[in-house]
């Protein structure tokens, strides 16, 4: 008797896709917190309620699949902006249905813990009200549209991409033509000169270029694709179109159809993302852009030469002069990106008090207020202290990005957040003058949603056995870069129990200070090295070669 074959989690997922539309089971949810988590479907509970921002949360030990009966609740905030009592009545969220947890991500989102089955309608309802949603928030659905926080503000800015961004994320969140692609699909539009929402790692990646067309200037956005981390990092791959402003819509829905309907990227969802059309299935940028214009019907016009930043600092942390005669925005800096609903509400505070209620969150996990008076900032900075957020934080403290880590992802080896706030204050006990910007991410497991690839510093979490017990551990990635720096970081064959992070961290930062040339940078000195020399000085194993009279210039005795 032939045994039936047994279908692989790929096809499992897409049959479940094409069974119900992940969209349509609101219903079922109104149904499910009424009788309880076990009555939950397990296709529901494991596939389709992701497309509504829904996640199992893990135990909080770590366990790779251990089942506990909490969610995670992610919100879309499309561009990261919101307005003062939004972000009232998210903080009313945490504190009522979330045990008070409130994490920012790095797609300008936040994600409450702790969430019931029982809890969801209301919170439902009341984002709502307010004009907000968790529907794509999560799932094989477009993400979040990211831009610069600054959009409409920053002093160098060639276009307002704010608008972009609101009609792109009508067009395709809840739309049922974009409802069942392959895997996850990430769109950022900026007009931002330091391009601060890393187009190189997103699936569409547009960013603004301008051309000379006679005696004006035309502007418009030079189109990446194909960009993505994961265990298999790959930068988004630029093509050979200048994009119109009224033009980016039918783009971008031409891109989407193209990831939606491609061959063989729904047979293993470890290769269900778009950068595999070019890392396995053969594609180039050549083909691709004829596959755009074969969906939009009409030929694109060829790109501009074009120079990306390489900005030290893309963060908008600190406070700055906008685009506007006389006001000025205030970047705070969360680090970790967790905060707490107490810190949430006051900012709302000072959003009214001192701009004009708007508050606006970034992809580096941080949160910024705009349209202070200047007139006002004395008395801004002051009110301040009271949220407890620097606006001058150390560079370690500003670089630092974290994921959710183990205590409420399931798929995490090792806790994030409270390690990253206790790295950071050992850094800056350590090296209290470090001068200069060192970008240093940490990443629970090897899908970089911290995205370690792109750090000076990447930090992955694994586990590691000391003496009879098994604790977090690290392993190291060196010489990440986005912008006019794009490299993905080298893997170092180096890792450490948690406990020990810090001090092979402070080692190769000594070591960078004592040896680093004229203007060179973290990412050149590691560059200049082999992976068994960054090894060697990470353990400890090679001490620190002045060169000539040079001595650590940058940190304090």
């Amino acid at each position: 008797m032939s045994q039936s074959r047994v279908e692989t989690p790929a096809e499992r997922v897409n049959r479940i896709k094409r069974e119900k539309n992940p969209l349509a089971i609101l219903p079922d949810i109104e149904r499910y917190a009424k009788l309880g988590f076990d009555a939950i479907d397990k296709d529901d509970l494991e596939v389709r309620f992701r497309a509504w921002g829904l996640y199992t949360q893990g135990d909080g030990q770590g366990a790779r699949g251990s089942q506990v009966p909490y969610f995670l609740l992610r919100i879309r905030i499309p561009g990261g902006q919101l307005r003062a009592h939004q972000v009232r009545r998210i903080a009313d969220l945490s504190e009522q249905y979330a045990r008070g947890t409130l994490d920012l991500t790095d797609r300008q989102n936040v994600q409450l813990h702790y969430v019931r089955i029982e809890d969801v309608p209301a919170i439902f309802r009341t984002l709502w009200e307010i004009g907000l949603t968790s529907q794509g928030a999560c799932g094989d659905l477009v993400r979040n549209v990211t831009t610069c926080p600054l959009a409409g503000l920053e002093p160098g800015e060639l276009y307002d991409t704010s608008g972009l961004v609101r009609e792109l994320d009508r067009m395709l969140n809840g739309n049922p033509a974009f409802s069942d692609l392959p895997r996850k699909f990430k769109i950022t539009v900026t007009g931002c000169p330091s391009w601060c929402t890393y187009p190189e790692i997103n699936d569409i990646g547009l960013t603004v270029v301008t051309r000379r067309r006679g005696r004006r200037t035309e502007v418009g956005f030079a189109l990446r694709v194909g960009g993505g981390l994961a265990s298999r990092p790959h930068l988004a791959r630029l093509l050979d179109a200048f994009i119109h402003p009224h033009q980016v819509p039918a783009v971008v829905q031409a891109v989407v159809s193209i990831f939606r309907d491609a061959e063989g990227l729904r047979a293993n969802r470890a290769k269900a993302r778009m950068k595999f059309l070019f890392l396995d299935h053969g594609w180039d940028e050549k083909r691709f852009l004829e596959e755009i214009e074969a969906r939009l019907g009409y030929r694109l016009e060829p790109g501009v030469p074009h120079q990306p930043p390489c900005h030290v600092h893309r963060d908008h942390v600190g406070i700055h002069p906008q685009k506007q005669k006389g006001l000025y925005y205030a970047g705070f800096c969360v680090t970790g990106g967790r905060l707490t609903p107490w810190q949430y509400r006051l900012l709302a505070d000072l959003a009214e008090e001192f701009g004009d209620g708007s508050i606006r969150h970034t992809i580096g996990q941080n949160l910024v207020i705009p349209n202070i008076r200047e007139d006002r900032l004395e008395a801004f900075r002051k009110a301040a202290e009271a949220v407890q957020l620097p606006l001058e934080p150390s560079p370690f403290r500003r670089g630092i990005v974290a994921c959710t880590g183990s205590q409420y992802c399931k798929l995490a080896l090792t806790e994030t957040k409270q390690f990253s706030e206790q790295l950071t204050a050992e850094l800056e006990r350590r090296l209290p003058g470090f001068g200069g910007q060192v970008k240093i991410h940490v990443n629970g497991c090897p899908n970089s949603c911290g995205q370690h690839w792109i750090a000076d510093i990447g930090l992955q979490g694994v586990r590691i056995k000391q003496g009879e017990e098994t604790v977090d551990g690290y392993e190291f990635f060196l010489g990440g870069g986005v912008a006019g720096r794009a490299d993905i970081a080298r893997r170092i064959p180096f890792r450490v129990p948690a406990t020990e992070v810090a001090d092979a961290v402070e080692r190769v930062l000594r070591a960078y200070l004592a040896e680093r040339q004229e203007g060179e940078v973290f990412q050149d000195y590691v560059r200049r090295h082999t992976a068994e020399e960054l090894k060697a000085i990470l353990a400890g194993e090679r001490l620190p070669q002045p060169s000539g009279d040079r001595t650590e210039a940058g940190v304090a005795d």
